[in-house]
């Protein structure tokens, strides 16, 4: 696909047919996820990847918003390493725009995926660290849901010419 048509026709995929994602899709990912600008090129990110379906339901938990796990054949928790960055923004931005290469090369594979928020809420933030045993200095940030879409979903058109502004609001 163009950029182009990837980032008008991607869509939140919250249903996914039963089979599993490869490991090379996954890097493939992976990848896309690396190559996301960060500030002052920090690259705070790690991802944990998780395909243990038991690990999937016990998300459910703790994320009132994560159903989809149920079925979802993998998961990628996108993680903000503080080590260098002790300022949490930039990290949090940078994860942010790690996950969008994620869902936007999802997309260009052919399969779906769904955008989990972590970050602020605390409870799910305590949930993630307490489930995967992380460290104090490493933030989740996201959960990627995703795997081959069970349905089509059409385009939608967003653009909307009254959000924006010229020189002054």
């Amino acid at each position: 696909m163009e950029t182009m048509e990837v980032i008008l026709s991607r869509r939140s995929v919250r249903e996914y047919k039963n089979a599993d994602v490869s490991e090379k899709l996954i890097k493939e990912i992976l990848e896309a996820g690396m190559h996301a600008p960060s500030a002052r090129n920090e690259q705070p990110w790690h991802f944990l990847v998780v395909n243990d379906r038991n690990i999937l339901k016990k998300i459910m938990e703790f994320h009132p918003y994560a159903t989809m796990l149920a079925q979802a054949p993998a998961a990628i928790l996108v993680l903000g390493g503080l080590e260098t960055t002790p300022d949490e923004g930039y990290a949090v931005i940078d994860c942010a725009a790690a996950t969008q290469n994620m869902l936007l090369a999802i997309h260009d594979k052919g399969l779906g995926a769904v955008w989990l928020g972590i970050y602020p809420r605390a409870e799910r933030i305590t949930g993630m660290r307490k489930l995967f045993s992380l460290p104090a200095n490493v933030l989740p940030v996201s959960l990627i849901a995703l795997g081959y879409p069970l349905e089509e979903k059409a385009q939608e058109a967003r653009f909307n010419q009254a959000r924006i502004h010229y020189n002054k609001w």
